[in-house]
């Protein structure tokens, strides 16, 4: 295809549009000489059957008959057929018509231009006539005595004239076709032979390229000459002719003939091409590159002539310029990889060593190196790193009255007497080793002074000079720009570390269900969000919870706190797992909701949580889940479980779905494993592969709960965990048959006495003498409730808890449940009340009360600590006196 953008194109464009007008032009005078030849045959086909009719013998005497029309109107007839002509009309000198091809125009007057044949003369012209606009000749009929008899009109229709052009018409449009057709070949054939020519550039194109032929050519400061296939020196531009001494008529002279020295014009001559290849042309070494021009272009060769003379001279800083571009690149990449700023100072001593300078050593100031922000008063510096041979060794002092604010450059130490006076001892040495050099460069960032960098030299090295010194002073920039990021990292850092411990539990409360054990450990890189808590519950229970905070930094510290605080206070009601997950995700809902009205943080975006509850005495375990990995179980026999737990949304996403919770029955004896997902999830293995590293970490022998721990962290632990880790191990415990018992009671104020009495009974079998007493009285009172405020089904449950290696103290646990839903509140009792002062007693003498709720109504539970003296029958009459308020009795 030839493009309009080039010179082809447009010539082709050009041919295109002269031939289309010149066919069309063609076109047009053929129709038109057609119509007008057309037009002319009618005129004379007309006037002939006109004069043929007119002259016909026998017409003067039936013009003088009864009834010309019955003779003339045949014959009129047969003649028009005969002559093909629309109608052959005979008027009289009165102007009716004797004879038409419409009968009904016969015996009509018409008017009409036949005035002029009436008088003798015959015409032809185009008239507007009863068969429409017509080419009408008129002839006049004589009598035998020359007198005009008639007047004979034969017309033709325009129409037909012009259906007779028409029928020609797709022979001129075929024959123009064709025309145009050939015309286009032929202009498409030049044209391609005009852009094989041109290379299908535009005339723009070469106008330019013509334009700037010279001045390129002749303006580039490298010589251009190029050779013919046979030897002959087509072109040459005015610094090949300068390099080479070239004559003024050197063009189309063969090479040899050019007075060039003999390897050079036998290199020219040849068809060997060259790359660099230096030659001696007159005081030059000229570097030669020769590039054959076949098969792209016609034989021959191009040569280019650098004069390499004077970049010799400049080859040498050159090329330590591209080393220190290559040392401040490498700089960039090797410098800062690390949140650390000790290692960063490393980073910038190991990558000035050697190829920069033979000895490196960075100090900081002692604020930067805790992370503090740098004081403007001067302040102690310390060794963060060190390069080279015996620099851990050296300390090298700086002349005396240079500052940290500036640069400081000595090129020749050992003429530096003030350098020497500083510490003469340590200059000696400094000289021993052969170092000679020095350049000293501060690491400043935003107007503050990190440290200072000291670049030493020694040896064969030359001396540092004024290059070396932006140089430096640029790496320096860029390290002290690392240092100081690394530094408010380990600020930020040091602080969200300290955050987050002071929110996590520091030790595990005392309880009696579970042998526990956890682990702890922040991200490297940033502290998350994670939070664990074992927390006592009634009835000898213990919940083990789980969370984890999107996010990282103070922002997921802060608000794990928040979250932990919540699931305690939750868990002091007695809630059960999926609501407090219902809870604590609306909780989570709003904390989102006030950090993105008061644009001061990130959104949490969203937090995870797992709340199990663990029964010693019936060994069930509650569990929930909100977008948390699910528990591992290991058996007492060493096997390892994930058992299926309801897996809901994250907490904070709205989704209105129901939480969801599991029960499982845990065997005794077995070990509970609740985890977040950096224990599992890594960038070198996915979440299948961590399960079941973290199954073979936990199968084999029994393990107790923190040996346990110890292998899974050695297992799964990688060198740079991107995210917190929380593990949480817990061996389970069932209380024995022998530590519960349990009564139903009917709802008869008479069943109070025997629950007692029973009571009592069993607290002896104990050897719980010393405070059946306290017992009865608190299960009276809370029987006694039952009966009277509360429903059936009224159950009696005492739960004997013994410490088992100093994890809890023994404890009583006395509960007392019903069917009804409502609470009991504690009050404290007017004088004049009867009632209301049995909450108050059981609150005197348990260590903890409280009420939770079940499926089936409620649970009023108390806890009577076995370790400490309780109260005897004689404070029971001070603890009654002091619920009354002595004024008012």
């Amino acid at each position: 295809m030839l493009s309009v953008r080039s010179l082809a194109g447009e010539v082709f464009l050009l041919q295109l549009v002269i031939v289309v007008l010149l066919v069309a032009a063609a076109l047009a005078a053929l129709v038109v000489r057609a119509r007008d030849d057309s037009m002319a045959a009618a005129r004379s086909k007309t006037l002939a059957a006109a004069q043929g009719f007119a002259n016909s013998p026998g017409i003067v005497a039936a013009l003088r008959g009864p009834d010309p029309t019955a003779v003339l109107q045949p014959r009129a007839e047969a003649a028009r057929k005969g002559a093909h002509v629309d109608a052959v009309i005979v008027y009289g000198l009165d102007g009716v018509t004797l004879t038409h091809s419409d009968p009904r125009q016969i015996g009509k007057l018409v008017i009409g231009p036949y005035a002029q044949a009436a008088q003798g003369r015959a015409f032809t012209r185009t008239f507007h006539g009863s068969l429409g606009l017509s080419v009408v000749s008129a002839v006049p009929v004589r009598d035998t005595n020359g007198s005009v008899a008639a007047v004979v009109a034969v017309p033709v229709r325009v129409e037909t004239v012009r259906h007779s052009v028409n029928r020609q018409l797709p022979a001129l449009l075929v024959g123009a076709g064709v025309a145009l057709v050939v015309a286009a070949g032929g202009s498409g054939l030049v044209s391609r032979l005009l852009r094989r020519q041109t290379h299908g550039l535009g005339p723009a194109e070469m106008t330019r390229m013509y334009e700037h032929h010279d001045a390129v050519l002749h303006t580039v400061r490298e010589g251009v000459l190029i050779i013919g296939g046979d030897g002959r020196l087509l072109l040459a531009n005015d610094e090949a002719r300068r390099l080479l001494d070239l004559p003024a008529d050197a063009e189309r002279r063969h090479v040899t003939e050019l007075g060039l020295a003999e390897d050079l014009a036998g290199l020219l001559a040849s068809e060997r091409p060259a790359t660099d290849e230096v030659h001696r042309a007159s005081d030059r070494l000229l570097a030669v590159n020769k590039r054959l021009t076949t098969p792209r272009g016609p034989p021959g060769s191009v040569v280019t002539l650098r004069d390499t003379t004077e970049l010799r001279a400049l080859s040498g800083r050159a090329e330590g310029a591209r080393q220190r571009l290559n040392l401040l690149y490498d700089a960039g990449l090797r410098i800062g990889t690390t949140l650390d700023v000790k290692r960063t100072a490393e980073e910038l001593a190991e990558v000035a060593v050697p190829q920069f300078a033979d000895v490196v050593t960075i100090d900081l100031l002692e604020e930067v190196l805790r992370g503090n922000e740098p004081s403007p008063r001067k302040a102690g510096m310390r060794r963060a790193a060190f390069a080279g041979p015996a620099a851990d060794r050296l300390t090298f002092p700086v002349r005396a009255g240079t500052g940290d604010d500036r640069s400081v450059l000595v090129k020749d130490l050992a003429a530096c007497a003030d350098w020497r006076e500083t510490d003469p001892e340590q200059a000696r040495r400094i000289l021993d080793h052969g170092i000679h050099s020095l350049l000293a460069v501060p690491l400043r960032f935003r107007g503050a002074t990190l440290g200072r960098a000291d670049f030493w030299r020694a040896k064969d090295s030359p001396p540092f000079d004024d290059e070396d010194v932006a140089f430096a002073e640029e790496v320096a920039a860029r390290a002290a720009l690392c240092i100081d990021n690394a530094r408010r990292y380990t600020r930020e850092h040091t602080m969200a570390v300290t955050l987050q411990h002071s929110l996590l539990p520091r030790g595990l409360p005392e309880q009696a269900a579970l042998d526990v054990a956890f682990r702890y450990l922040p991200a490297e890189l940033g502290v998350g969000g994670d939070w664990f808590d074992v927390i006592p519950l009634s009835g000898a229970r213990v919940a083990l919870v789980v969370g984890d905070v999107v996010g990282h930094g103070m922002h997921a510290a802060a608000t794990m706190g928040r979250l932990r605080t919540a699931v305690l206070n939750f868990s002091g009601l007695d809630m059960s797992a999926e609501e407090i997950l219902d809870r604590l995700d609306e909780l989570v809902a709003q904390l989102d909701a006030e950090g993105t009205a008061g644009q001061e943080g990130p959104g949490l975006t969203g937090a995870t949580c797992q709340y199990a509850v663990y029964d010693p005495a019936t060994g069930r375990l509650d569990i929930a889940t909100a977008g948390h990995p699910g528990p591992a179980l290991v058996h007492p026999d060493g096997t390892v479980d994930f058992p299926p737990v309801p897996v809901s949304p994250l907490l904070g996403l709205n989704t209105g779905l129901p939480f969801e919770s599991a029960e499982l029955t845990v065997p005794e004896g077995s070990r509970l494993v609740l985890y977040t997902d950096g224990l599992i999830e890594d960038r070198y293995r996915d979440l299948d592969a961590g399960l079941q590293a973290l199954r073979e970490a936990l199968a084999g022998p029994d393990r107790s709960p923190e040996g346990t721990c110890t292998a899974v962290m050695k297992a799964m632990l990688s060198d740079r965990p991107r995210d917190d880790i929380a593990l949480l191990v817990a061996r389970t415990r069932r209380l024995d048959a022998t530590q519960i018992a349990e009564w139903h009671v009917s709802p008869d104020p008479a069943e109070v006495g025997r629950v007692r009495a029973a009571c009592g009974r069993r607290l002896a079998q104990w050897g719980l003498e010393r405070i059946s007493f306290t017992a009865e009285l608190v299960l009276s009172e809370l029987i006694t409730n039952a009966i009277r405020y509360g429903g059936e089904p009224i159950t009696v449950r005492l739960l004997r808890t013994v410490s088992r290696g100093g994890f809890a103290a023994d404890t009583l646990i006395c509960e007392v449940s019903d069917g009804s839903s409502t609470s009991p509140r504690l009050r404290r009792a007017k004088a004049t009340d009867e009632s209301g002062r049995g909450l108050f007693l059981v609150a005197q003498y348990a260590e903890r009360w409280g009420t939770r709720y079940t499926r089936d109504g409620k649970v009023i539970w108390t806890e009577l600590s076995l370790s400490h003296g309780t109260a005897g029958p004689e404070e029971l009459g001070e603890i009654l006196l002091g619920s009354w308020d002595e004024q008012a009795l």
